[in-house]
């Protein structure tokens, strides 16, 4: 075995990594990281370890914007260049060695590495979905390029760190308020999924039937909220272990919330990241949880991290089987009726896009997230009815076995499926997967045949304001189908409908607009729910039907906050301000109170709605504007999107 060193600058060491996969393999990418919060500022050291498959005289890193240090340089001749896009290391490289190299870094992220202040507090997490890791890490942005990445990071002793794998060892820094944690990840995985998370957290530990850890973590201040945020966790876990037929393949399993997170979450091997939002208490829970969430990224563990789609021509191999897992999961725990309901949803769905003319082959790389996601979940529910359970369990195991760390594409599974099955699924692969058109009567035919809560909520329809609307409300019909017929015909309502269930109160709160005085005092009885959407509703339709007990329904609903969105509070906030002569000696501070929560030390959502409220009753002021300035340049995409469009209206109002 020949082996060249080059030595930089020592920085506490390590790194792996891997790239041009006819050319090279990128064995291992071992990194010490070290951060400075204040200038958004990492470094590194790092030992990457390749052999060569074929000669050839230089390989390369994807390297965005790092400044690199070379020093020492072997007898082999070995010459690294930095492009500012990538890392070159030259020389004659012979077929059959192994070759590795030593070297540091700095860098400034622009993107995938995100470094922020909460509570007073650093919180610093990473999103390198697609090809972004190599903003902060010497990696490859060639997902079919599989790398052992073992990480150790040095940060101050008061917070904690997660990074994928094991941690095998913490240590003081000499001289330093400092710990090194050193990570160990046993297996090989893409660029993308490479991720840490630092930031002050508690930590609660279960452990799955088959023994891996699975680590909650949550804000010290929601130690209350984890049972209610992470509630079938371990449930799950062990339902899709036994469900795929194939034991989860990494050493553990961790989920850590961070906040303004890109997306609802991101599967990174064996740690989930996942947005702040989905931290609920127990009546948050019943309106907006984390579990299908937390279903969604944990079955990404075997599709996409496991086995990964060689391009976004196949990604519904990874979004739609994950997005089917999950579902099978939430089965497991909310029942059938829950299950077909959101197959049904999904129908309707895709049926709107081909109407609207978005429709898309699922093959196609541009598709909508709707067809990637919801379109490719149907292929496996519609597959599983055709060739069976047996064969379609068998077929998604082997499939697994077959190209575990690996890239595949849909032929690749399908012919697994073929094997068992014993005959050809062309036509079914042209029909669901290749063409154009989503086969909406097809699979809303086989819904209807496994289903009669589907049918009944079917044909219990009310556009048409037949006379059997009032009976559907009066007698059993699901809540679904009530919630529907409610949206339809709000007037129907009457006293004894809101003696039903969570979901048809909602359905009330929502839709019931314009309170009968002979309904006031159940529509009042809605303040009390467990649910912050019908609180919310609710609150405002009373405030405004019945102006003059407005105060009555301020007092009552005052300390009520809501989502991590504080949905009830603001709403709470601008009725009071609009109410003359309610807290009158307080209005300037509860102003204040909403124009502060502008602030950029508040979650993105929080930020939008006191923005959208400011602007409704038009008293965005000075400092208003100037946090929505800052706005503008925020890495969560949607509040720069919120922030530039709202200051072009206030532009044009203001001209």
């Amino acid at each position: 075995m020949k082996k060249i060193l080059i030595i930089f600058c020592v920085f506490m060491l390590s790194i792996s990594f891997a790239q041009q996969a006819d050319y090279v393999d990128f064995k291992k990418l071992e990194a010490t990281l070290g951060f400075v919060p204040d200038s958004s500022k990492i470094q590194g050291g790092v030992y990457l370890e390749f052999k060569i498959l074929k000669k050839t005289d230089s390989v390369y890193l994807d390297a965005i914007d790092m400044d690199f240090k070379f020093f020492v340089q072997s007898d082999e001749n070995i010459k690294l260049k930095n492009d500012g896009e990538k890392l070159w290391v030259k020389s004659d490289f012979e077929e059959g060695e192994t070759y590795s190299v030593i070297f540091n870094y700095v860098a400034y992220p622009k993107k995938a590495l995100y470094f922020l202040k909460r509570e007073d507090a650093w919180q610093i997490w990473t999103q390198g979905q697609g090809k972004y890791t190599s903003n902060w890490l010497p990696s490859i942005d060639d997902v079919n390029d599989k790398i052992e990445f073992d990480l150790r990071v040095a940060f101050d002793k008061a917070y904690n760190v997660v990074v994928n794998g094991n941690l095998i060892g913490s240590e003081p820094v000499k001289d330093k308020e400092e710990s090194l944690h050193v990570f160990d990840m046993q297996k090989p995985m893409s660029s993308y999924l490479v991720a840490l998370v630092i930031g002050k957290y508690n930590k609660k530990t279960e452990t799955s039937k088959s023994g891996i850890p699975l680590e909650y973590y949550c804000y010290p201040e929601d130690s209350l909220k984890v049972e209610s945020t992470y509630r079938y966790s371990k449930q799950m876990f062990d339902f899709l272990e036994e469900e795929i037929g194939f034991a989860y393949p990494w050493q553990n399993y961790k989920q850590v919330p961070v906040h303004d997170f890109l997306y609802a979450g991101m599967e990174n091997t064996s740690l989930t990241i996942f947005s702040d939002a989905f931290v609920v208490d127990s009546i948050g829970f019943n309106d907006k949880n984390y579990v299908n969430v937390n279903a969604h990224e944990l079955a990404h563990q075997w599709f996409g991290d496991l086995v990964t789609a060689k391009s976004s021509k196949h990604h519904w191999l990874q979004e739609g089987f994950a997005t089917y897992y999950a579902l099978l999961s939430e089965r497991e725990i909310f029942g059938d009726d829950y299950y077909y309901f959101k197959l049904y949803e999904s129908v309707v769905e895709l049926g709107r896009q081909d109407l609207s003319g978005n429709g898309t082959s699922l093959l196609n790389p541009k598709s909508s997230s709707l067809t990637f996601y919801q379109r490719g979940a149907w292929v496996l529910y519609a597959l599983r009815n055709k060739v069976g359970d047996v064969v379609f369990k068998q077929a998604v195991k082997n499939y697994l076995e077959k190209y575990q760390l690996a890239s595949v594409e849909t032929s690749d599974f399908i012919s697994e499926v073929e094997r068992l099955y014993g005959r050809s699924l062309s036509t079914f692969v042209n029909l669901w997967i290749k063409q154009k058109a989503f086969p909406y009567d097809m699979a809303f035919a086989i819904l209807k045949r496994q289903s009669t809560f589907i049918n009944e909520f079917v044909q219990v329809d009310c556009e048409a304001k037949s006379s059997k609307c009032a009976e559907y409300l009066k007698y059993y019909v699901s809540d679904e189908a009530k919630a529907k017929v409610i949206s339809q015909v709000p007037e129907l309502v009457i006293s004894n409908v809101f003696k039903n269930g969570l979901k048809v109160r909602q359905a009330i709160a929502k839709h019931v607009t314009k309170i009968p005085e002979s309904l006031k005092s159940d529509y009042e009885s809605l303040l009390n729910d467990k649910s912050y959407i019908t609180i919310e509703n609710a609150l405002y339709n009373l405030w405004i039907n019945f102006p003059l007990e407005r105060s009555k329904y301020l007092f009552k609903t005052r300390n009520i906050v809501g989502f991590s969105d504080k949905n009830v509070r603001l709403l709470w906030l601008v009725l009071n301000l609009n109410t003359p002569y309610y807290e009158a000696d307080n209005k300037q501070g509860l102003y204040d109170e909403l124009v502060g929560y502008t602030n950029e030390k508040y979650n993105a959502d929080l930020r939008i709605n006191a923005f959208q409220y400011l602007d409704l009753i038009k008293a965005c002021n000075e400092k208003c504007k100037s946090n929505l300035e800052t706005a503008k340049s925020h890495h969560n995409w949607r509040l720069v999107k919120f922030a530039k469009q709202l200051s072009e209206q206030l532009e044009q109002k203001k001209n």
